[in-house]
């Protein structure tokens, strides 16, 4: 299994990985040039993991410039997203290695803040790399009022 970063290059296949639905598929070009955009300006960290050409697995983090917040005097903080595995190589770790691997990286940056959406399945294995709920945020869509 090959890690490797992600390129511009790559960005239709991210957002292939994010958008996977057929009735998702008109998101996918915004998605992947907003990912093109990210990575050019080192605001997006992503890996892939290839089995042969086959993209299998992968995982992002965006880099925030969120300010210094009480407690806290560094300015940025990461967004991990896009964690996915091919149905074929699941619990096979790929996942936490990517996260893993990303969380290193985000250290090295200096960041020490660290969030994500989660869905059901996946959230035992951001517990065990030590991601805890975090009630004290809440969305608004201003679209919808």
């Amino acid at each position: 299994m090959l890690i490797r970063p992600a390129t511009p290059a790559g960005a239709a296949s991210i957002a292939f990985h994010r958008y996977p639905a057929e009735a998702d598929a008109p998101e996918r070009p915004v998605y992947a040039e907003w990912v093109r955009g990210k990575v050019q300006a080192g605001e997006y960290l992503g890996l892939l993991a290839l089995h042969g050409e086959a993209v299998v697995a992968g995982a992002g983090l965006v880099l925030l410039d969120w300010g210094p917040t009480r407690g806290n005097p560094e300015p940025l903080r990461a967004r991990l997203v896009n964690v996915w595995t091919h149905e074929n190589h699941r619990r096979q770790g790929l996942a936490r290695r990517l996260v893993t691997d990303l969380l290193a990286q985000a250290k090295a940056r200096g960041i020490g803040t660290l969030s994500l959406g989660s869905t059901e399945m996946a959230r035992p294995l951001y517990g065990s790399l030590g991601f805890k709920p975090y009630p004290h945020e809440m969305l608004l869509k201003l679209e919808e009022r």
